[in-house]
């Protein structure tokens, strides 16, 4: 009986051998804890598409947990970017006239870096994250591409929060 109980114990215990607690980090970031994110540039001549950007940024990182968002004079790390670009693309086309776009898709991307907030010369890490999402041409096309593109933000966004978190 005593055998059993040792037997269960040890395989309980060690189960849990190569877990730990938080999440798994880049090397590089390992002692980042607190980022900071400044409001993104906008390269585009979309109009407040920096607002868009910066609060889809915002809202992974609290929601993906890695990081705390922290004022600039408590962070660790400061998040800076630029919205590169916002392209849209014909995805499905009419029966009756094959020029005119029934689904669209646009595809935006961002270029970021995330410096060191004690030393700004010091580069943690960088890339660029595209996000994409795909809407119906309505009566009023204008509505339709501003009411699609924060979908398209937070995919980009969770993209990049994916790298900082996990390297990938």
């Amino acid at each position: 009986m005593k055998f059993q109980i040792l037997i269960l114990l040890s395989a309980a215990l060690s189960s849990c051998a190569g877990y730990q607690l938080g999440g798994s980090k880049p090397p590089s970031l390992t002692s980042v804890q607190r980022i900071s994110v400044s409001m993104l540039e906008n390269g585009t001549l979309h109009p407040r598409a920096e607002a868009i950007a910066t609060s889809a940024v915002t809202a992974a990182l609290v929601q993906n947990g890695t990081y705390h968002l922290s004022e600039l004079d408590r962070a660790d790390a400061v998040l800076e970017g630029e919205i590169v670009a916002i392209d849209y693309s014909a995805l499905r086309g009419s029966r009756i006239d094959a020029l005119t776009a029934e689904e669209l898709t646009n595809t935006v991307q961002i270029r970021w870096r995330l410096k060191d907030a004690h030393d700004p010369t010091k580069l943690l890490a960088s890339g660029t994250s595209t996000g994409q999402s795909s809407f119906f041409v309505d009566s009023n096309l204008q509505t339709a591409r501003q009411n699609a593109l924060p979908d398209a933000f937070e995919r980009a966004a969770q993209n990049l929060i994916l790298r900082l978190s996990s390297g990938y």
